[in-house]
């Protein structure tokens, strides 16, 4: 379905409310490929979680620190990284975020020469760090592509740039790093054959993330060939913790953690997939296969973004979060009530229901901000820390419940019920 977007280059420059006008068509463009390769970046996670809980034969809890890790760069990150885009600009900011991303992905070198766990976690922590930064620019820069009238519109036709590295990213993911060694298992082996097997399988991450690393190179020289082309930005300058100020806004709060438990929600699902689709009672797949799955569940955020990124022109967004988020309610009743291929297709789409949440909730909370966009950004940034608290608390109930995930997956639940109210509560414009 052909999608109608104001997204091209007028013959005046287009303006923010910060007074900024893009003066380069190409410029127009970039952001699309931030939101990709970001995107991709993260649902790689998906993929090394098993394949590190496996290797280094962790249970749910501990193989959610993958999780926790990442995005803990974003309660870390968040404020200052928003302090650094006032200071040097969006588009020197992305560049400093994609290096800072490049940095981390070459972290998974000596992280595999040793084969130790917490060298991996912190290579995670400061790849995403970087993906933090690239952030905090591209969603208030999004507001520059076009009308304000169409700003829902085309943030979530942005995110299906995410979506489309999303769903890329696990299939080439699946392939390389879960594949495994002749059917060989951490959990047969021991002393210097385990450590031997644990080295080479950690291998296979490293040139992934290398490839990254190289195109994240390449990506971050064409970012500062535009360093200039953005005219006339400006931002409101505040102390290191003034955005913390926009929370006594309830529409500002209220969606802030909606994007906390948004995130936290969307990421724990994914984190389940592998594990969710080998139970035997569900479909009983092997680890790569499994993996493969992963791309059904972000492949359905990218139809749903499209599809909804032209249903936001003409419907309330307010009422579309909710009805959204009810839907990934019924989805989950579905999955853990039932079994075979329903209960996996039903898990996998929630993807679906996913796929407008985020520049939805963003840009309801976020509305009338004018030049505090960018500590509006840092803010909401820190509230991704979700997909640190909530996949961790979804990994001990599922521990504490002897790897029962169906009963983990109330956790998610909850998150979504929360933000069908906030979709209602904001169904009005500020």
């Amino acid at each position: 379905m052909a999608i109608a977007l104001d997204i091209s280059p007028a013959s005046d420059p287009l303006t923010a409310g910060d007074g900024a006008r893009l003066d380069a068509p190409g410029l127009n463009y970039f952001v699309f490929a931030l939101f990709f390769i970001f995107g991709g970046i993260t649902s790689l996670n998906d993929v090394i979680l098993p394949k590190l809980k496996e290797l280094f034969t962790l249970n749910y809890t501990q193989a959610m620190l993958v999780q926790f890790c990442f995005f803990t760069a974003y309660l870390v990150v968040g404020i200052p990284g928003a302090q650094l885009v006032k200071r040097i600009g969006y588009m020197r900011g992305a560049v400093a975020g994609l290096l800072t991303m490049l940095v981390g992905c070459l972290l998974f070198i000596p992280a595999s020469q040793t084969a130790t766990y917490g060298l991996f976690l912190f290579a995670l922590f400061v790849l995403a760090s970087g993906v933090v930064i690239v952030q905090v620019v591209t969603n208030p820069l999004i507001s520059l592509l076009g009308p304000v009238k169409t700003v829902h519109s085309r943030l979530t036709f942005a995110q299906a740039f995410n979506s489309l590295g999303t769903t890329l990213f696990p299939l080439v993911g699946a392939g390389l790093i879960l594949g495994g060694l002749a059917g060989l298992s951490a959990a047969d082996l021991s002393g210097a054959e385990l450590e031997a097997y644990r080295t080479a399988e950690t291998r296979t991450i490293v040139s992934t993330y290398i490839g990254l690393a190289a195109a994240l190179a390449l990506i971050a020289a064409v970012v500062w060939s535009f360093r200039n082309r953005l005219v006339g930005e400006k931002h409101e300058q505040s102390s290191l913790m003034g955005g913390f100020r926009l929370l006594a806004r309830p529409r500002f709060s209220y969606g802030a953690l909606c994007i906390f438990l948004y995130v936290g929600a969307e990421v724990a699902i994914g984190s389940l997939i592998v594990s969710y689709l080998m139970q035997g009672h569900v479909m009983g797949l092997s680890e790569q296969s499994a993996g493969s799955m992963i791309a059904v569940y972000w492949g359905g955020a990218l139809v749903g973004r499209l599809i909804g990124s032209a249903v936001l022109r003409f419907a309330s967004p307010g009422l579309v979060l909710a009805g959204v988020a009810s839907g990934a309610i019924v989805l989950l009743a579905i999955s853990t009530q039932s079994s075979g291929a329903l209960a996996g297709y039903s898990l996998l789409g929630v993807g679906l229901m996913n796929a407008i949440m985020f520049p939805t909730i963003f840009s309801l909370a976020c509305e009338k901000l004018g030049a505090r966009a960018a500590d509006g950004s840092g803010i909401i940034n820190i509230a991704i820390f979700g997909g640190a608290v909530v996949p961790l608390l979804t990994g001990v109930v599922a521990d504490a419940t002897g790897g029962n995930l169906a009963i983990a997956l109330v956790i998610p639940a909850i998150c979504y019920a929360i933000i069908a109210g906030f979709g209602v509560f904001a169904r009005r414009p500020a």
